[in-house]
């Protein structure tokens, strides 16, 4: 989906990372968290969790997780749900056409309710599957 916000989603369209108005996600690839363009915000929160995920310091086995490890997937989760939302409410008819293809909003949110990764109050994307 990301690679469909090309075109849409700029630094000058976009220039924080939201979802709704009472919704602005601060970045935490930096030193202190700070705002982001919700692009940038978005290639962070990617490359941050592909480099948690390949770290032989919390992920030393493909097979195993180590205790230590798990709480990082809380944190993981509901900053790829704000890449969602983001989607969701300020670029909707890229989500709509993304989501109707792959459904990958909803397996991913059912997933997260399942082993408890978001809350539901945090859960803002509402969508009537059929």
């Amino acid at each position: 989906m990301v690679v469909l916000f090309d075109e849409v989603c700029n630094e000058t369209s976009c220039p924080a990372m939201k979802a709704t108005d009472e919704w602005l996600y601060l970045c935490a690839a930096h030193k202190e968290p700070r705002e982001c363009s919700a692009i940038d915000y978005i290639i962070h929160t990617l490359d941050g969790t592909a480099n948690l995920l390949n770290s032989d310091k919390w992920f030393p086995s493909r097979v195993s997780i180590p205790e230590g490890s798990l709480k990082h997937f809380q944190s993981i989760a509901r900053r790829l749900y704000r890449i969602f939302s983001h989607a969701f409410f300020h670029h909707r008819s890229l989500f709509d056409m993304y989501e109707n293809e792959t459904h990958l909003c909803e397996r991913f949110a059912k997933f997260s309710t399942i082993f408890k990764l978001i809350p539901k109050k945090l859960q803002i994307i509402q969508i009537n599957y059929d």
